[in-house]
């Protein structure tokens, strides 16, 4: 269960008081409260015995007797079945191999119905893990059509989330608007600083002595979305550009599986376009 609301004494009281009422033993529990903005965050985990209450009923109970008297916005999931996850990428295999890699390991639970790409470069990467591989290409001319072929995939295999895996496009305010702050993305920069297509060579003519990568919800607004995951290493004078792509794609391999764990796990809440990251 994921709450967030205006803070006022009784919330965690009357959220737990609920969940022992109803038959559930509470397993994890992290609170948050935004000092400025007097908002209240919670991330709840529950167990219930099978002749509890259904999902269904729990939810409009819940609406009833808590969510409304507080008037929160929440959600509440059930860990049976596996999100459904689609990958978007272009050229660059090293996220798409990673992603694949942990999926394959069993690191990542989750069911990937297809990999879309605007390039046929990947595919046998995708035929190597026998994962279906769509190649729509994307120019000016043709991304509205484009992207309405990728709409009518992610719909007819119910997606629930997409990621960014190096996908060299921008996407678009309607893929956005039918997936918010469900479409992750990796960016090769430590954002704020260096946005925009080459960030590692604005990063070297710079000077910087570290570089990062930073995993984001996307938004209408380039590279601004909700940040999810960052990470940096550090470099010198003595590297060059390639050196600094090199160890910027190691760095953007984690930060893009760990931004997409904490999502898969419902970890993570947007609110006025931060985040609140759960342990």
């Amino acid at each position: 269960m994921l709450i967030h609301c205006r803070d006022k004494a009784g919330i965690v009281h009357a959220v737990t008081g609920f969940v022992r009422f109803k038959g559930g033993n509470i397993i994890y529990l992290d609170q948050h409260v935004d000092k400025q903005a007097d908002v209240f965050f919670m991330r709840l985990e529950s167990e219930f015995t099978s002749d509890t209450l259904a999902l269904a009923d729990l939810q409009d109970q819940f609406a009833q007797e808590v969510a409304k008297p507080y008037q929160m916005h929440w959600d509440l999931y059930s860990d049976e079945g596996r999100p459904k996850m689609a990958l978007f990428v272009s050229k660059y295999n090293h996220c798409l191999y990673d992603l694949l890699s942990r999926f394959h390991a069993g690191e990542l639970p989750v069911e990937i119905p297809f990999i879309i790409s605007n390039h046929n470069t990947l595919e046998h990467i995708a035929n190597q893990f026998g994962i279906p591989f769509f190649h729509i290409p994307v120019s000016k001319d043709t991304k509205a059509d484009a992207e309405k072929k990728q709409l009518e995939l992610l719909r007819s295999h119910k997606v629930d989330f997409i990621v960014l895996a190096r996908y060299m496009q921008i996407v678009s305010e309607h893929l956005i608007n039918h997936y918010p702050h469900k479409i992750i993305n990796i960016h090769h920069s430590f954002l704020p600083a260096f946005a925009g297509a080459k960030p590692y060579h604005a990063a070297y003519q710079r000077g910087v002595k570290i570089i990062g990568a930073t995993s984001h919800y996307v938004t209408e607004e380039l590279d601004a979305g909700p940040i999810i995951e960052q990470d940096v290493t550090t470099v010198s004078h003595t590297h060059s550009v390639q050196d600094f792509i090199t160890k910027g794609r190691d760095l953007e391999k984690i930060v893009l599986s760990r931004a997409v764990k904490l999502h898969i796990e419902r970890k993570t809440m947007v609110y006025n376009n931060k985040t609140v990251i759960f342990s």
